[in-house]
């Protein structure tokens, strides 16, 4: 039950997440050209995404490794959505307003899988504090 919890929050965080991008991605549209604007909302959802995630979805308390960490969990995403939104607009002449939705869609499955594996990987401060037993001694 727990995986199940932590994707269906995935998922809430996931729809939160896309309309803050879109939202960003609309505003910015007006005055830059749709793959800047791609890019720039990208990060600012991104950025977004860590806290939602780490508080809610795993969580977990939000560190600076996991925060270096976790632009890996969308590095799949983001090239999936950059290379299909190219390919919606510039190809297959689809609205660069819808295109990016579409283009999202095919990443999730990446996205969590890497974001549960860096979220829930215990830090050092995180992990419990060794005992150090004299040489020739077990402890149990």
């Amino acid at each position: 039950m727990r995986v199940r919890g932590q994707l269906i929050r995935f998922a809430l965080v996931g729809v939160v997440n896309t309309g803050s991008y879109y939202a960003c991605y609309l505003v910015l549209l007006t005055w830059l050209p749709y793959v800047a604007a791609h890019v720039i909302a990208f990060v600012l959802s991104m950025i977004g995404s860590f806290f939602l995630n780490s508080y809610f979805t795993y969580r977990t308390r939000p560190t600076w490794r996991k925060f270096l960490l976790f632009p890996l969990t969308n590095a799949a995403n983001f090239t999936i959505t950059t290379c299909g939104v190219y390919l919606l607009v510039d190809v297959f002449g689809l609205s660069r307003t819808y295109a990016p939705l579409i283009a999202a869609a095919a990443a999730i499955p990446i996205t969590f899988v890497v974001s549960r594996t860096i979220m829930l990987r215990p830090d050092d401060a995180d992990a419990p504090a060794r005992e150090t037993a004299p040489a020739g001694q077990r402890t149990g």
